[in-house]
């Protein structure tokens, strides 16, 4: 078993045919995973060389049934940590975020947060978007999974984790977790992918969340 003292924080990392980024994505924790914090990869049904590409660059690699909410349940299950954060595989933390999760947590009293994001990629208008989400987010309590989402294991467990649905799994964490304390907004970035923003057009994404919400 892991010794939860040493693997103070836990990464989860959930993944579905992610064998073309893992290997970077996990490269971008190797300073992290020095400073004692675990990554535990998720994979949800991969049909593609995810797992065994993951494998050098984790602490655990597990399996789970298909589903980005059912899949940080598991790992969060599997893992050791105090505090738990949720990291999409086309998302890279800032430099020390470790650090500025436990500091910030520790100052506030916060058992719960996210970090602000960039968007990744050639449209303009993703500046624009990311702002909108930083801001939203602050004023609201909001997270979304792109922000990276933390919370004390204690805390994640009490609101019975994720609500395994199949969208917008994460506003709904966020909507539970806020009874319990206000988030812990960082102002240190994290750099998600505008792929899906690019595909689809940055427009049509919008609206398309906005009638998700």
């Amino acid at each position: 078993p892991y010794n939860r003292v040493m693997s103070h924080l836990s990464i989860v990392v959930p993944v579905l045919d992610e064998a073309s980024d893992i290997v970077a994505t996990l490269a971008s924790l190797r300073e992290l995973r020095a400073r004692g914090c675990e990554v535990v990869v998720v994979d949800g049904g991969s049909r593609d060389a995810t797992r065994e590409l993951a494998a050098p660059g984790a602490d655990r690699v597990i399996a789970s049934p298909r589903g980005r909410a059912a899949q940080m349940n598991a790992g969060a299950r599997a893992a050791g940590g105090d505090i738990l954060l949720f990291l999409h595989a086309d998302t890279r933390l800032p430099p020390g975020a470790d650090q500025s999760v436990r500091l910030g947590m520790a100052r506030t009293g916060a058992r719960w947060g996210r970090f602000d994001v960039t968007i990744a990629g050639a449209s303009p208008m993703l500046r624009v978007v990311a702002r909108s989400m930083n801001a939203r987010s602050r004023l609201t309590g909001i997270a979304t999974g792109d922000q990276a989402i933390f919370a004390r294991r204690d805390a994640f467990e009490a609101v019975g984790g994720f609500p395994e649905i199949p969208l917008m799994e994460d506003v709904a964490l966020s909507k539970r977790l806020k009874g319990v304390s206000a988030p812990l907004c960082l102002r240190e970035r994290v750099v998600t992918s505008g792929r899906r923003w690019e595909r689809h057009g940055t427009l049509r994404t919008i609206l398309l969340m906005w009638r998700l919400r």
